[in-house]
């Protein structure tokens, strides 16, 4: 017999992804029948509310899951916290929704964004995780899923401008207190969490430098986007950028299709795709009506696409602007959606 409400347990309940998770079950009135928790020793005792009930953070440890009779883990705690527990929750019968980059690419763990290929959460089985994709790979798929399906695309050209919240609150804070100290005239900006100063300024870089000069968040993007879309023969050149910007990753996306197309049916199309909310109406006497911005999309669940027009110096090219709030979709509610689909077809 189903069940009408599930155990569910929260790792990294006290970061921003972690919170998101709660409040966005709680809004989509999730089946929660016990919750559990967790995060580091420093967080242990914290409360977080939870449909009017104050629950209190208990510390990560080995036996955590033990005799709690866990469905679900939703996992945000950092990959090599995720890659030692998400195995130990597995194992007590858990299926762990995993938010960090560990699981991403394994091949007996499916990546998935529902609104792509919501039929891989079926291969669950393998090692009992499923796991989020990247963020900005999130919010590019669902937004060029339709057009690969009917217009098959051949090669991506993405340059991201991402938020801060991308990189934790402390990455928010350090952009808060650069720009009050730089407008207070304050001497103490010393950049931390980035390599260089975030206020007012553009960082061509997120995460570690490989080899090849490529960071290790473009190497992502292309190869959870080849994943995701079961095509290895998409063409991924990515090129990623951190914004003095709280919330929201905006991308400006190039794309080749094999086959052509009518710049008003791709409008048409991406206006009824799943998860897509088009704005681009770059003539509106509104300026909300024209393109999305981050600051415009923070809050909302949609992925949003703008400045939809033709690239006329390739054939068969087109060029978007994609903006959605990456803790959001780009995280907490992809794995929430993922989630329920898991609990409404598997358990």
């Amino acid at each position: 017999m189903k069940k009408e409400k599930y155990n569910i347990a929260v790792t990294g309940s006290t970061g921003l992804v972690g919170r998101e998770f709660m409040e966005i079950m709680e809004e989509r009135n999730f089946p929660v029948a016990s919750l559990y928790l967790f995060a580091s020793e420093n967080s242990i005792g914290e409360t977080i509310k939870f449909k009017g009930r104050d629950y209190i953070v208990d510390s990560l440890k080995e036996d955590s899951f033990k005799g709690k009779n866990i469905d679900i883990v939703l996992s945000s705690p950092g990959g090599s916290v995720s890659a030692k527990f998400s195995p130990l929750a597995a194992k007590e019968g858990a299926v762990v929704i995993d938010n960090t980059s560990y699981f991403r690419m394994d091949e007996s763990v499916p990546l998935v964004v529902p609104e792509v290929n919501a039929e891989d959460i079926k291969y669950y089985s393998g090692k009992n995780i499923i796991a989020n994709p990247n963020c900005s790979t999130i919010q590019m798929v669902v937004a060029l899923k339709p057009i690969h399906d009917k217009y098959k695309i051949k090669r991506i050209v993405v340059s991201t401008y991402q938020s801060t919240s991308g990189a934790g609150k402390k990455a928010m804070d350090e952009l808060f207190y650069q720009t009050t100290g730089i407008i207070n005239a304050r001497g103490d900006i010393y950049p931390e969490k980035f390599p260089v100063q975030i206020a007012f300024n553009c960082i061509p870089q997120i995460d570690a430098f490989s080899e090849d000069g490529y960071t290790k968040e473009e190497i992502k993007m292309v190869k959870e986007t080849q994943k995701i879309m079961h095509d290895k023969d998409i063409k991924v050149s990515a090129t990623t950028v951190r914004v003095p910007v709280f919330f929201s990753h905006g991308e400006s996306v190039n794309i080749e299709t094999e086959k052509s197309f009518d710049i008003k049916e791709v409008r048409a199309l991406l206006s009824s795709a799943e998860g897509v909310k088009v704005i681009d109406d770059v003539l509106s006497g509104n300026p909300e009506e024209r393109y999305p911005c981050q600051i415009q999309v923070a809050g909302k669940d949609e992925v949003f696409v703008g400045r939809i027009r033709k690239d006329f110096s390739v054939e068969n090219g087109l060029n978007l602007w994609i903006a959605a709030d990456n803790v959001r979709k780009g995280a907490a509610l992809n794995a929430v959606q993922i989630a329920e689909i898991l609990i409404k077809k598997f358990l």
